[in-house]
């Protein structure tokens, strides 16, 4: 394995400072996207993952981003094209995992004083769970959410009828990637009865706690940090982040968090599903890896995944949604006369039916990678966005802060997409045995940032990732995405339990 992979590195081709290709043979090839340091410390697993998945039946095109790492069938930090075929391993368990992020009136100097933080902490603690299996009954603050509602939000989405019964603003919709998903065949009725039927025949035995999970955290990487905003001096990055709705000096709260139990069960039910049925017809698994199955488009398997998508994906817009309407109200309630606005809501765990640079309708996987259009792209028309490109949201760790960068023409090279982080660069498990804890918490204090966890959890420290300049010194370099704002962490809400391995 490690001699084949380290084949696989020689034979790189590099085109750019910040763009290498992999041949593969009878035309295939693998897209990487890394300056020099980023490629060389590329995973040889993760490589490996990466050529199976492009050899993988019905695939035509795989990108690997510079936060790549090992992953779940496919590399995280991997886009994958295919017009015939579905795979669940490229979307991942956690379906539709995101990014969104609220926009403020509050001026910097408002959180200055660690003790308003700390109550803001609180405040955003008494609305918001964090943790996995975690829910609104744990916190004395949430919104209640009762199996008939929340039927409507996994099939609905965020529909006018959701968001006035949750109390979100409508207009916050129009400002996300996608505020709703429907059945293959684009109709609402699809999403409905499929969710009928798997509660009749007891697969989502646990809805009606799992929907209690709306406005929540989940554990591992997911956070929600309180930031201050320093828009680029660029005088036309200014003039974008203007249209974004960003405000220099200003706070904004930045959330990462998918849909919770309720897409992991749909997940692993359909990749126990899909296995099954590859092990009953004798089918080889792509690269021998039973992680990396598949359906083809047309097929009632198919059929059944989107769906099944489709409804985690609705969980996870709503929930975004509501975390930032209840981070809102706990700003007002520390800081009297706090107004706030969505930027953007974007999705990194989501398989999208898109027209790709030659023309042909396919299904983009993105694992771990994010939508990157630019301005003028036709799935763009009749947004906000259309002139200017949408926001991309990135985040980096407390320690370096996070990013919001705009895509430009150049994106489609890695079919319209970018990272979505920084990427892992150690296991959860060396990071907690390698890190120290001590360490961590002093490196944050000395830095002033807060966080609701009496220990920063190890596996999560800014030493368990990639330098974050690095990776996006290798979107900016690759003629990908510019730089539009950076996002200085104030204060950072965790899980602060045994994390999700």
């Amino acid at each position: 394995m490690d001699a084949l992979n380290s084949g696989y590195k020689t034979a790189l081709q590099r085109e750019s400072e910040a763009i290498c290709t992999l041949p593969l043979g009878d035309e295939a090839a693998v897209t990487v996207i890394g300056t020099e340091a980023i490629v060389r410390d590329l995973d040889d697993n993760c490589i490996q993952q990466a050529v199976n998945s492009r050899l993988a039946p019905g695939v035509t095109d795989l990108v690997l981003n510079p936060d790549a790492h090992l992953g779940y069938g496919a590399p995280v930090g991997c886009v994958m094209a295919s017009p015939t075929h579905i795979y669940p391993g490229p979307v991942g368990v956690d379906i539709k995992c995101s990014m969104s992020l609220l926009q403020t009136n509050i001026d910097a100097e408002a959180i200055a004083d660690r003790a308003t933080r700390r109550e803001l902490i609180r405040a955003v603690c008494e609305r918001i769970p964090t943790g996995p299996g975690k829910g609104q009954r744990s916190v004395p603050k949430s919104r209640h959410v009762d199996e008939r509602l929340g039927f409507d939000v996994v099939v609905e989405g965020a529909s006018k009828n959701v968001l006035r019964r949750l109390g979100i603003p409508a207009e916050w919709a129009e400002r996300c990637e996608d505020a709703y998903h429907r059945g293959p065949d684009g109709t609402v009725d699809a999403l409905a009865e499929r969710m009928s039927q798997l509660l009749r025949k007891s697969v989502l035995d646990k809805f009606p706690v799992q929907v209690q999970q709306l406005g929540s955290y989940g554990g591992g990487n997911h956070f929600g940090e309180c930031e201050v905003v320093h828009v680029s001096e660029d005088p036309q990055m200014q003039h974008i982040a203007d249209r974004f709705g960003l405000l220099d000096g200003k706070v904004a709260f930045l959330s990462h968090c998918g849909s919770r139990g309720f897409g992991h069960t749909l997940a692993t039910r359909q990749f126990q599903t899909m296995k099954h049925r590859f092990k009953k017809a004798g089918l080889a698994f792509p690269g021998g890896d039973p992680e990396l199955v598949y359906a083809e488009l047309g097929t009632q398997e198919a059929y059944d995944y989107l769906c099944d998508m489709a409804l985690g994906a609705n969980f996870a817009t709503v929930n975004h949604l509501l975390i930032n309407q209840l981070v809102l109200e706990a700003m007002q309630q520390v800081l009297p006369g706090a107004r706030g606005s969505l930027v953007y809501f974007i999705s990194h765990n989501i398989a999208r039916r898109e027209t790709d640079p030659a023309g042909r309708e396919v299904w983009v996987h993105r694992k771990g990678a994010t939508r990157a259009m630019p301005a003028g792209h036709p799935e763009l028309a009749g947004t906000p966005f259309a002139d200017t490109g949408h926001p991309i949201l990135l985040p980096g760790n407390p320690r370096d802060g996070s990013a919001v960068m705009v895509a430009r023409p150049g994106a489609v090279r890695s079919l319209y997409s970018v990272n979505h982080g920084a990427g892992r660069a150690m296991s959860r498990r060396g990071a907690k045995r390698q890190l120290d804890q001590s360490q961590i918490d002093r490196e944050l204090e000395q830095r002033d940032i807060l966080s609701n966890c009496r220990f920063y959890p190890r596996d999560e420290a800014p030493a368990a990732y990639k330098d974050f300049q690095e990776v996006l010194r290798s979107v900016q370099a690759a003629g990908l995405a510019d730089p539009v704002a950076r996002l200085d962490a104030r204060c950072v809400i965790k899980d602060g339990s045994a994390p999700d391995d």
